[in-house]
């Protein structure tokens, strides 16, 4: 049976219970009307590239690719999710070998670690933001570990210098989930250039997206054959069309200005000012630019006087926002599928506590962050007044 805070005075005012939403209209959707995709959608049609695998738009892809993150190879393929499979294939991750990453994470990269017929070991990410904390690296290390996937998650960005240095020192093989940071940077260096290899996704709600697909980056050719062979059955089995890159290159050369208009209206966002006690932020990298697939908050009215993180989540849809809880995180799982020898506090934190505003409403004006923030302190204000 769900909780309800019984000091609920104002209730009334919810869209949850009746009231009228901050957002009658509901969310914005995604992928916008971009004139840009629609040009060249009818140049693909009218040159019949939109039927084929290999042709110049997916020249220009790779081209684009390889410039902006300063790699050597790339791999275009069927979605991020087998990108970090083919990843793993590619620094040579065979059966029995461990896998190291953080126990809050994207489902998908425990699987793929599976798939290889190797053993994810669980390392805890760090109290202020989701990804793996440095510190305890040294405590879950084996013989056994191949490789490490380090994923930069919800507008934050893991310190993956640190960590690289680390695995490196090791023998052990990088791979970087940059798939939620498309055109993030730490310092002046572009997320998606670290590690051996790095893994961007374009699946139909990401930054760029062109329905499904993904691509690997590296600049080892032994990966890059190693990954190539693995999805090679006959042909390409896992193939990103050239309709998909087509549409994918105007909004490369928009990515920038994108990313930068979501960051200041995270800023705006968070301003002072904004009574949300109950949500947290968390801290960024120094010299770090993010970009914002999600923009996350750990929940902490859970404490037996504020309401659920569920019913604050529905509340808060009710309203109109696109707000929804993170992953489940792997803390919980058997230890036949995993090794898991140390404590992992911060990821059974967030795995209970995290929630997400999806991107779309991030390149609104101010005004409609304004109404962001309304629907937050209103949600607020009707659950905490009294508390």
């Amino acid at each position: 049976m769900q909780r309800v805070n019984k000091k609920v005075e104002h209730a009334q005012t919810l869209a949850l219970y009746g009231g009228t939403p901050v957002f009658p209209e509901g969310a914005p959707s995604w992928p916008s009307a971009d004139p840009g995709v629609g040009e060249v959608l009818r140049e693909a049609w009218s040159d019949g590239s939109w039927g084929t695998y290999h042709g110049v738009w997916m020249e220009r892809l790779c081209d684009a690719l390889c410039e902006s993150h300063h790699r050597r190879f790339v791999l275009p393929c069927s979605s991020g999710t087998y990108a970090v499979e083919a990843a793993l294939r590619g620094v040579g991750v065979k059966e029995k070998d461990e896998v190291i990453l953080a126990a809050y994470d994207f489902p998908g990269n425990f699987r793929a670690i599976e798939q290889m017929g190797a053993r994810p070991v669980l390392v805890d990410i760090a109290e202020d933001h989701w990804s793996i904390d440095p510190e305890g690296l040294d405590a879950v290390y084996s013989s056994d570990v191949r490789a490490i996937i380090i994923s930069h998650l919800h507008g934050t960005l893991a310190p993956i210098s640190e960590i690289e240095e680390w695995a490196h020192a090791r023998g052990v093989a990088v791979i970087e989930d940059a798939c939620q940071v498309p055109g993030a940077k730490i310092g002046n260096r572009i997320v998606g250039s670290f590690g051996d290899v790095s893994v961007l996704s374009f699946g139909g709600s990401k930054l760029l997206t062109a329905g499904r697909g993904g691509v690997l980056l590296t600049d080892r050719e032994d990966i890059y054959q190693r990954a190539k062979i693995f999805g090679h059955r006959g042909n390409d089995a896992f193939p990103l069309s050239q309709l998909q890159a087509a549409v994918l290159l105007p909004q490369l050369e928009v990515l920038d200005e994108f990313n930068l208009r979501r960051a200041q209206a995270v800023t705006h966002l968070l301003k002072p000012g904004g009574n949300w006690t109950n949500l947290r932020a968390p801290v960024h990298l120094e010299n770090a630019q993010p970009s914002y697939y999600k923009l996350g908050w750990l929940y902490s009215g859970d404490t037996g006087e504020g309401p659920s993180r569920e019913l604050f989540l529905q509340a808060l849809q009710a309203e109109g926002l696109a707000i929804d809880s993170g992953f489940r995180g792997f803390s919980k799982r058997s230890e036949r599928r995993c090794r898991r020898s140390v404590a992992l506090p911060f990821s059974e934190q967030a795995a209970d506590s995290t929630i997400l505003l999806h991107h779309p409403i991030l390149l609104a004006d101010q005004s409609i962050l304004d109404k962001v923030a309304e629907a937050l302190s209103k949600v607020h204000a009707a659950f905490w007044s009294n508390v």
